[in-house]
């Protein structure tokens, strides 16, 4: 997605956990882009991230909370309680702790999209995956009342990228990941979709165009 967003005109700041990928986006995409070591689950971490993109780059037009964590494949009662707050923690609370800490900056503004990463399996269900599961369906529900809170101009939606050959994906499918689209394939749909989603979007459920 960055190389997408950049190659469209957009400056991008972003952060992830793992330092050696970050210092790669970095020399990949220097200044104006920038990137950061964050953890999303820790709210402080994200609150000084925040005051410093805010006070250097100013107002985001478009937020994307794409974080996340999934379990290893297991029924729901062999899922201890440490792995299953680690995805509750990435996947829920990371989400609100950026919105907590960017949204106001919108709102006071009245503009900016804020995009929340949500899954088919936020919208149905299957085995051996009910901790993520049950995060994206709370995305579901947390971005719809946010919508509902925000002012006119603006727009909250819950967004299923649909399946991708990443990581995430090759640890619960295994080999069958292969036959699905790599993430530079699917960002080349899923940039100019996210790029034209606008306040008329406000509390939807939308998915990238298969």
């Amino acid at each position: 997605m960055v190389d997408g967003f950049i190659s469209a005109g957009h400056r991008v700041i972003g952060c992830g956990r793992s330092d050696a990928e970050v210092k790669r986006l970095r020399s990949r995409h220097p200044s104006p882009n920038d990137f950061y070591v964050v953890d999303v689950a820790s709210d402080d971490e994200v609150k000084s991230w925040a005051s410093l993109v805010l006070t250097a780059c100013g107002t985001p037009d478009l937020v994307l909370n794409n974080a996340a964590l999934i379990n290893r494949n297991a029924p729901l009662w062999d899922i201890g309680a440490e792995e299953f707050s680690r995805v509750v923690d990435v996947n829920i609370k990371g989400v609100a702790n950026v919105i907590r800490h960017f949204v106001p900056s919108m709102v006071r503004e009245r503009r900016g999209v804020v995009v929340n990463f949500s899954s088919g399996w936020g919208r149905s269900a299957d085995a051996e995956v009910g901790p993520y599961c049950a995060t994206k369906w709370a995305v579901e529900g947390m971005t719809k009342s946010l919508a509902r809170e925000l002012p006119e101009g603006m727009a909250a939606v819950a967004l299923n990228p649909g399946v991708i050959n990443t990581d995430m994906l090759r640890s619960c499918f295994g080999r069958s990941a292969s036959t699905y689209p790599t993430p530079e394939q699917w960002a080349q749909r899923a940039v100019p979709f996210l790029l034209r989603l606008g306040a008329a979007e406000n509390g939807e459920s939308a998915t990238v165009p298969g």
